[in-house]
């Protein structure tokens, strides 16, 4: 019995996220298939991050097992050669019987873009967060420094998850800015990126603290509010969400030293 781990990169836009659905086109879906073809049996594979429809990932991480007979260092090459030209398997290796692709996983880091512009871009909008006002940088910055650490981040949930325990731990939470300057074209402005590593992450838990950054950005709320609508677990004070586009999953941890370092 092989067990192996594959690295992988995604451009979400065109899937209907992670997870295998019937009659959908997902990414799991769309590996498994050329897998099952490759190892002449059916082959289920276990990602670590099941990410929403238009969400991508510069390495998501994914474990399956199996008696077959095509060498493990073959499998990148053969499989890249038969999937879709928006999925690419970046490493393959061979791991220990007992590893498992989500549970193994001591930690994650997300990458979440945002495109500051006076005019819209279309070619931008299955890539970032438009938005076509000024942020104020350091309130969000100022705003970030509340999320780090163990809370209860029930506000920060969408409603109707299963999910009981909502204690997780941000280990950081990074803003940096770029300036663009594409003279003569709509897409002169700034390119912010948010950057958070966690141990785990509820459902849209990132979405909805980067969409609470911006709103803070946009000093509708006031970085010092953050605290209490931690504490609050109340989803209505952190209702909205950042759009899925401007999200990428960016590093699986499996080692924890690496994680807190």
């Amino acid at each position: 019995m092989k067990n192996v781990l594959l690295m992988i990169q995604y451009d979400g836009t065109e899937f209907s996220g992670w997870q295998r659905q019937p009659n959908k086109r997902t990414v799991q879906g769309e590996i498994e298939k050329v897998l099952t073809r490759l190892c002449k049996q059916p082959i289920k594979i276990n990602g670590t991050s099941r990410t929403d429809a238009g969400v991508h990932a510069y390495a998501q991480a994914a474990s399956f097992a199996g008696e077959f007979k095509i060498p493990v260092d073959r499998i990148k090459p053969a499989a890249n050669g038969l999937l879709p030209d928006d999925i690419y398997i970046i490493n393959v290796e061979e791991v220990n019987d007992d590893f498992h692709a989500r549970f193994s996983a001591k930690g994650k880091t997300y990458q979440y873009k945002i495109l500051c512009t006076k005019e819209k871009n279309v070619f931008s909008r299955n890539y970032y967060y438009n938005i076509y006002k000024e942020l104020n940088i350091a309130s969000m910055r100022k705003a970030a420094e509340f999320f780090k650490g163990t809370h209860d981040f029930a506000a920060f949930m969408t409603s109707g998850s299963q999910i009981f325990n909502t204690v997780r731990t941000i280990y950081a939470l990074d803003i940096t800015e770029e300036e663009l300057d594409e003279e003569g074209t709509n897409i002169a402005g700034k390119l912010l990126t948010v950057e958070i590593t966690g141990d785990s992450f509820l459902y849209n838990m990132v979405r909805i603290i980067v969409r609470t950054l911006v709103e803070t950005g946009l000093e509708k709320i006031k970085p010092e509010e953050i605290p209490y609508i931690i504490e609050s677990r109340k989803r209505s004070l952190a209702r909205l969400i950042a759009p899925a586009g401007g999200l990428y999953l960016y590093k699986i941890y499996f080692n924890d030293v690496e994680i807190r370092r």
